[in-house]
């Protein structure tokens, strides 16, 4: 039978109305790139003198970057990228820009792999020469560096290779990486290279070789955190563009700006708060934005990133975390190591997997912890000794649903006689 929808309100017609929030809410997304970066000139001059030599046909120093997540580095870097190969074209110079993230492209025969496919695809479709794509997978490592060299040096011109993310690249795959793209130059003879590296981590120097250190960071940069004011001028900024007029109530710019200041002064975590704080308020078919959506965003955030953190935690990570979540469903509200010790060692007959130490089993509890998942404190209990009492600070349900989606299953497979059995 078929159904007259003419005369039905459609199932979207609601949220297609005329929106009274939002006028474009892509700039207030992460991967919008700005015109201009506000607070950030001091350090995209730096950049700019360090690479003005390739505009010469000179080779750059290498640069480490480091800073925390949301200080505008990946944005900074590209910005001057964009401009440093608008100029070369202008000039009549080569000078291309190549940018990976080594959060994905996380091996050495990926990162140069993926450095060929970038040069191959921008070199004109017309030309003659003859060229070798390097396969994703399959070849020797040797091979590959010494197909790409050629292609480097065939194309001609300074290239200028952005290592986004460098420490996960390092700390999965070593420092091999580095050691040769670093010591490429000395096997070019018509192109040169220039390795920009961006780290969140200002530790993982230590994984790299001292000689690879010493090649790779002539220059360093730190980008130093926003505080509140110019997370304010950030959004000031985005929200000119991205809101209707008269969107936003005063207050909202200032308090998300405030929030992410407290959170080591993430542009980031800013921007993801105004936006959305801006589609509660859409979703609600509201006019304005107000400080009631803003904290109700914070809360979703704060809920998301949990449950994400707790998504990738190691499978006996989640086993600690689940019996911290038998006792806590038990009724105690605080507990201490021993008892989420002992639960552990009666569960994990069941679980088919090693039992763990106590001490590790400790380790865990701390990282649960340092992640934000429990609290802990330390407690003087007098002759016996000092133990770790432990809480959960926030609603329990949303981590209860995913420790059961997730470890392969297996906790989700636990017989509730067992657990009972044990719990008693």
């Amino acid at each position: 039978m078929k159904h007259d929808t003419n005369d039905s309100p459609g199932l979207f017609d609601k949220f297609l109305s005329e929106n009274r929030i939002f006028r474009d809410r892509e700039v207030l997304r992460h991967s919008y790139r700005p015109h201009i970066l506000p607070h950030r000139k001091p350090q995209i001059d730096q950049i700019a003198a360090i690479l003005a030599p390739a505009l010469q046909t000179e080779t750059p120093s290498n640069i480490l970057i480091y800073g925390k997540t949301g200080t505008g580095k990946t944005a900074s870097v590209r910005y001057v990228g964009t401009e440093l190969e608008s100029v070369s074209a202008r000039r009549g110079t080569i000078c291309r820009v190549i940018h990976l993230n080594c959060e994905v492209i996380d091996t050495q025969y990926r990162v140069l792999a993926q450095i060929s496919k970038m040069i191959l695809g921008e070199e004109d479709p017309s030309s003659d020469k003859t060229r070798i794509h390097i396969p994703m997978t399959g070849w020797p490592t040797d091979q590959v560096y010494s197909e790409l060299k050629n292609q480097i040096d065939t194309s001609t011109g300074v290239f200028i290779i952005i290592l986004d993310e460098i420490d996960k690249l390092v700390k999965k795959s070593g420092d091999d990486t580095l050691y040769n793209l670093t010591r490429i130059n000395t096997d070019l003879s018509r192109s040169k290279v220039s390795i920009i590296g961006i780290s969140n981590d200002l530790g993982f120097k230590t994984f790299l070789d001292p000689r690879v250190l010493s090649s790779l960071s002539e220059e360093e940069l730190v980008f130093p955190p926003y505080n509140a004011p110019q997370l304010c001028d950030i959004l000031q900024q985005r929200a000119a563009i991205g809101f209707a007029e008269d969107a936003l109530d005063d207050e909202v710019i200032p308090l998300c700006a405030a929030l992410a200041a407290q959170e080591h002064g993430d542009a980031r975590r800013a921007l993801d708060l105004l936006r959305i704080s801006g589609e509660l308020a859409d979703r609600e078919n509201g006019s304005k934005v107000t400080i009631e959506h803003v904290k109700k965003a914070q809360a979703k955030i704060e809920t998301d990133s949990m449950v994400e953190c707790i998504k990738t935690l190691p499978t006996q990570s989640k086993i600690v975390l689940y019996c911290m979540l038998l006792l806590h469903r038990a009724g105690q509200r605080i507990f201490i190591s021993g008892d989420v010790t002992r639960i552990y060692k009666e569960l994990t007959p069941f679980l088919e997997i090693d039992v763990l130490t106590a001490r590790r089993i400790s380790d865990l509890i701390s990282e649960l912890n340092m992640l934000g998942v429990i609290n802990t404190r330390l407690v003087n209990r007098g002759r016996h000794g000092r133990t770790k009492e432990m809480w959960f600070d926030t609603s329990t349900e949303k981590i209860w649903e995913v420790i059961m989606e997730e470890s392969d299953g297996r906790l989700a497979q636990v017989d509730e006689q067992i657990v009972i059995q044990i719990m008693r």
